[in-house]
């Protein structure tokens, strides 16, 4: 892919921020810094257009809560199609980790991650979503 170059000009606390980031995440450069927050910008914008994408749901929740896997599992089962796979661990006696693989329309994805993540018992949960690979092409 051909690379262009740019000048850009920041505001000092703009630029210090962007360092700051460049250092927080390990990028090589700025360059590289900045094609991330633009990549990311635009897949959420394809979120917010209904667009498909593909992502992840990650839960923590406590086991032991009173139906709460049977509640957890229904709602799966409402959304079968979207749903490719469950990766289920065990952290400790009690606390379990699921990682939910996912793919469809951002608004169906999001309006699950809500479902799940609203249970009472669930302790923390994550939506994350990307563009899938026909939007990657050149």
């Amino acid at each position: 892919m051909a690379v262009s170059r740019f000048g850009v000009s920041l505001e000092n606390d703009l630029l210090e921020a962007l360092d700051s980031y460049v250092l927080e995440n390990n990028f090589p450069n700025r360059s590289q810094a900045i094609r991330q927050l633009i990549e990311r910008n635009i897949v959420e914008k394809k979120w917010q257009c209904n667009n498909i994408v593909a992502g992840a749901i990650i839960l923590v929740y406590d086991h032991h809560k009173r139906d709460l896997i049977n509640k957890l599992t229904s709602i799966q089962h409402d959304y079968y199609k979207e749903i490719l796979a469950v990766q289920h661990f065990h952290i400790s006696e009690s606390v379990c980790l699921d990682i939910i693989a996912i793919k469809g329309q951002s608004h169906r994805l999001t309006e699950l991650s809500d479902k799940l993540i609203a249970q009472k018992g669930v302790r923390h949960g994550k939506l994350v979503m990307t563009k899938t690979d026909d939007q990657y092409k050149d």
